[in-house]
């Protein structure tokens, strides 16, 4: 009843009256101020003048006889679906058998009413109006979720670009700037220990030790520079980037892990590359905390428009608590990184709890779908240092 009250209050009802018979239509208004309803009517007989009244001034409320000459209910309950969905529509009409009233109603009609019980109109009307600004409202509320979803996912790329850039910059600086230094240390180091003379044992002993140490702080600004940015994924692509971290991983754990790709040239873009590289990551992670697992087998495929990367573990297997879990936010971000590149993040335990399955299938740009794929590749995993050392100059 308050939102009845407020739409009321608001602003005069609009009703568009599609009736023939003067008299009738008369009655109906009768009936509509006796329930103090505050209205205006424009009243149409023809499909011409309602066609026209739709355009020219949109209705709050149609009601329709349903036997016209020359036109019916049916036809103008069709014509407001289409030029106005919302409106609610009601017939006001003499006679309706059960089954044409109930086609009516699946037709899109919000009610009906006989023109022998108008008693009946002001509550139709008032429900009807009721219903239509529920919808609205909800309408209105959706509308503005589906706004905010968007300006959270604009946010979230917008962040997720920050970050790697932010990452890229600081692996450079680290890189030519610390390793500079450093080397240029050691340069000067040697050039002091070259100068010190030969029984000065405890000196020499200690240059050495210090240059010793300059060297591993080197190897540390690498490794560094590669945990921010590796410089194998921007030069050599996804595929060797990859292998390159499943080779870092086997050595660091233990964890026997093999990547088969066969993707296409050309190599894929940054952002495609930096995503599913990313969840790469996050997924060893997960598997070196929580799957106790001995075996890892990686997949990189491209097929049917889609870049697909799978990861099988042989260990526990997640259960179904742990892929629900909202606090999750390794498995959140995962998420997260596969919509904003609209693509399906999937993880599941492999059947008889023999281990965990995380994939990923993210489209690829039409650019890429329409280039000749003449030479695709397939890598075996091996323990290449060259991987290192590429990344390492970069």
């Amino acid at each position: 009843m308050i939102i009845w009250l407020d739409l009321q209050v608001k602003k005069d009802i609009r009703i568009l009256m599609l009736e023939d018979d003067a008299a009738d239509a008369e009655l109906t208004k009768f009936a509509l101020r006796k329930g103090g309803l505050s209205f205006s009517v424009s009243r149409v007989e023809t499909k011409d003048a309602y066609l026209d009244e739709l355009q020219q001034h949109p209705p709050t409320l149609i009601l329709s006889d349903y036997s016209l000459p020359g036109f019916n209910g049916h036809a103008a309950l069709d014509i407001a679906r289409e030029k106005c969905p919302d409106t609610p529509f009601i017939f006001v009409t003499g006679t309706m058998g059960e089954e044409v009233a109930i086609e009516t109603l699946k037709s899109g009609a919000t009610d009906y009413v006989l023109k022998t019980r108008l008693s009946r109109l002001i509550p139709a009307v008032n429900r009807a109006l009721r219903e239509a600004q529920e919808r609205a409202q909800h309408r209105r509320a959706e509308e503005q979720l589906r706004e905010s979803h968007e300006q959270l996912r604009a946010l979230s790329v917008y962040l997720q670009t920050v970050r790697e850039e932010e990452r890229t910059r600081i692996a450079r600086e680290v890189h030519d700037e610390l390793g500079q230094a450093l080397t240029s240390c050691k340069l000067d180091l040697s050039w002091i220990a070259g100068k010190l003379p030969k029984d000065l044992k405890a000196l020499l002993a200690k240059t050495k030790a210090l240059s010793a140490h300059i060297d591993s702080t080197i190897q540390m600004v690498r490794r560094i520079s590669t945990e921010l940015r590796p410089g194998v994924l921007d030069h050599l692509g996804l595929a060797a980037a990859l292998e390159w971290q499943a080779n870092e991983f086997q050595t660091r754990t233990g964890i026997r892990c093999e990547v088969h790709a066969d993707v296409h040239e050309p190599v894929l873009s940054q952002e495609l590359n930096t995503t599913l590289f990313r969840i790469f990551q996050e997924t060893l992670t997960n598997i070196i905390r929580h799957a106790g697992a001995t075996q890892v087998v990686v997949t990189l495929k491209e097929t049917e428009g889609h870049i697909s990367l799978e990861v099988r573990d042989n260990g526990r297997g997640i259960s179904k608590s742990e892929i629900s879990n909202t606090d999750s936010m390794g498995l959140l971000g995962m998420r997260e990184r596969a919509a904003l590149s609209g693509g399906d993040f999937k993880i599941s335990r492999l059947p008889h709890g023999k281990g965990t399955k995380v994939s990923v299938a993210i489209p690829l740009p039409a650019k890429h779908q329409e280039q000749q794929h003449e030479n695709s590749f397939s890598r075996r995993p091996r323990r290449s240092e060259a991987w290192v050392e590429a990344n390492s100059r970069g």
